[in-house]
């Protein structure tokens, strides 16, 4: 299966299954909005089967939708970055197993925290767990997204890698995970590996979500990537979990993001 990606960890020819790079400085303490709702945010109804639960009546704190420094910040083909160039201020490098290096290694603090004891949790049951990719600066997204296009052209580039000041893991909310062994990284395969099983079922718990869904792709504007996580605090992970409400965008009842406007 060819995959519209949001992880796309460098700028090597484009595999089908990777290609997100965000940038991201959440704060420690994210600042609340209490009056932010999703019908204030949203612009058009998204094409789900039913209707979308404000955030209010699942959560009690509202944060911003648009604020980088929020955990609720929505980051879209349609919702970019302010600033497009936004560098989290408390990067930090988690106390959990990296398969990477530099930059890639960096969250938030407040995601940071949270991996950390979803990477123990995961641990303590015999599930080994990887961080394979963590933030990515607006620099590092033009020189990833700047190789898919001079590769395969700015349409291919679309689908393969998002654009730069559109990706979440320039955020320090978001980070993809691997399973220590390199088995289907970045591949449709690895939403079979213990990681990604593990995480599906248990990522709410710590306040995380899996940001791009299987068959969800009209909403998101990305095929499946089960090695995508996303915080939003254990509250709202909690309630799109037991609510069964799959994607941000319908959460927070906002328009399908699909493609790019322009």
């Amino acid at each position: 299966m060819l995959a519209l990606a949001a992880c796309t960890p460098d700028s090597t020819a484009p595999s089908p299954a990777a290609a997100d790079a965000p940038t991201a400085s959440p704060s420690a303490t994210p600042t609340a909005t209490p009056s932010v709702t999703p019908a204030a945010a949203a612009t058009s109804t998204p094409p789900s089967p039913s209707p979308s639960p404000s955030p209010s009546s699942a959560a009690t704190t509202q944060f911003s939708l648009t604020d980088p420094t929020s955990p609720w910040v929505v980051v879209n083909k349609h919702r970019p970055l302010n600033p497009q160039n936004y560098v989290p201020a408390d990067l930090v490098q988690p106390k959990i197993r990296l398969a990477v290096s530099g930059e890639a290694t960096l969250l938030n603090s407040t995601t940071a925290a949270a991996a950390e004891k979803m990477f123990g949790a995961a641990a303590a049951e015999g599930v080994i767990m990887t961080l394979a990719s963590g933030y990515r600066s607006y620099s590092t997204q033009i020189t990833t997204y700047n190789g898919y296009v001079t590769s395969s052209g700015q349409a291919a580039a679309d689908h393969a890698s998002a654009r730069p000041g559109y990706s979440e893991h320039q955020t320090g909310w978001s980070f993809d995970i691997s399973d220590g062994g390199g088995a289907c990284s970045f591949q449709p395969c690895f939403a079979d590996q213990p990681a990604a099983v593990w995480a599906k079922a248990n990522a709410h718990k710590y306040g995380f979500v899996v940001r791009y869904p299987w068959m969800f792709h009209e909403i998101t504007g990305y095929y499946y990537e089960s090695w995508h996580l996303r915080y939003i605090g254990v509250e709202a992970a909690t309630a799109m979990a037991s609510q069964g409400i799959a994607t941000l965008e319908e959460y927070f009842g906002l328009e399908a993001a699909p493609d790019y406007l322009a």
